[in-house]
């Protein structure tokens, strides 16, 4: 189930256009690999870090000097589906597969909504949509699709 988390003040349409719009190596066609980079000081950065705090504190508290990652792209034709992808960057948070990148929404609320969690690998934005949302290709394999709330793996999986 998506979680909710509260942004600034100002209004989400607003907020979404002001922080994502102008970062630097944000996806704007379908196709674009999403580019995470440390943006340090800014709104978008403000932002994650108030998303990530518990995966923040959990690698400070190991000791480790977390890096946080950002990025963003388009996964509609309406501006205000910019999404914001996060990254935490530390020994006790990445494993075999790498560090995971979680994918945030904003509302009219004013909240992110995380509606893609814990994928590893590049992320692409892809030409297909679903319910008119641009399909997620994560590591060169793994299609995830829009359901109307959230992302969904494509890939079956096996009973146990």
């Amino acid at each position: 189930m998506p979680r909710a988390f509260s942004i600034s003040p100002l209004a989400g349409g607003l907020v979404a256009s002001m922080l994502l719009a102008a970062t630097p190596g944000m996806a704007r066609a379908a196709g674009a690999p999403v580019i995470l980079a440390q943006h340090p000081g800014t709104e978008l950065d403000r932002q994650a870090r108030r998303l990530m705090v518990e995966d923040l504190h959990t690698a400070t508290t190991h000791g480790e000097r977390p890096v946080l990652l950002t990025g963003s792209g388009q996964l509609s034709d309406d501006p205000s589906r910019t999404a914001l992808f996060v990254q935490v960057q530390s020994v006790s948070l990445c494993g075999s597969a790498g560090c995971s990148t979680s994918v945030y929404l904003p509302d009219a609320r004013r909240n992110w909504t995380r509606v893609l969690d814990s994928v590893s690998g590049p992320v692409v934005i892809t030409p297909q949509t679903h319910d008119g949302m641009h399909d997620l290709l994560v590591d060169g394999t793994d299609r995830w699709v829009w359901n109307g709330t959230t992302y969904t793996d494509t890939q079956a999986t096996t009973a146990p």
